[in-house]
């Protein structure tokens, strides 16, 4: 995990841009493994480790509705976290986590449940969640096993959603390098 964060930060670095985290079911456990990274503060802005489903609402900006609605374990939530947290803290990318980590179910959703968000800088202009990416996942194991496997997850798919646009650039610099359309 420690490689992911450090391989996270460094194609950060490498960009110029910054990262913000939301978290809830891993009650700062993301934040952690991006700090241990030596010259994570390059790159890091922050986090918030909202527990609470109001405070998801109160700081993250994440719908009411939704939330009365669907309830705090939901893709949905977890895209707005995402965004809401690259907003608050003023980062190009924000990343979140939601979900059951056990022992008992919650809003009607079983252990194992979550859901792990990444909005990007392409969301930036509009205010839509359109920068990003949701995985929605169903984890085996204890609370402590579904907890590092969320981070893993969420560290994982924003490092997919970072190399992704820089293999995008690079095809689109070489296709402009070449004279080509």
């Amino acid at each position: 995990m420690t490689s992911t964060a450090a391989d996270v930060l460094r194609l950060l670095r490498v960009r110029g841009e910054t990262l913000a985290v939301a978290e809830s079911l891993t009650g700062g456990l993301v934040a952690a493994a991006i700090t241990d990274v030596p010259g994570a503060s390059q790159a890091f802005r922050g986090s918030v480790t909202a527990y609470a489903t109001e405070v998801k609402h109160q700081l993250l900006g994440v719908d009411a509705a939704l939330l009365d609605q669907r309830g705090a374990v939901d893709p949905q939530v977890a895209a707005q976290m995402a965004d809401g947290v690259r907003k608050a803290l003023g980062a190009d990318w924000g990343i979140s986590t939601t979900g059951v980590a056990g022992p008992d179910p919650q809003d009607g959703q079983p252990v194992g449940t979550v859901h792990v968000a990444v909005a990007g800088p392409l969301g930036a202009d509009s205010g839509a969640f359109d920068g990003g990416k949701v995985a929605s996942l169903r984890l085996n194991g204890g609370r402590a096993e579904i907890r590092m496997e969320s981070v893993r997850s969420v560290l994982g798919l924003l490092l997919q959603e970072l190399v992704g646009e820089q293999t995008g650039n690079e095809r689109a610099q070489d296709t402009e390098q070449n004279g080509g359309t």
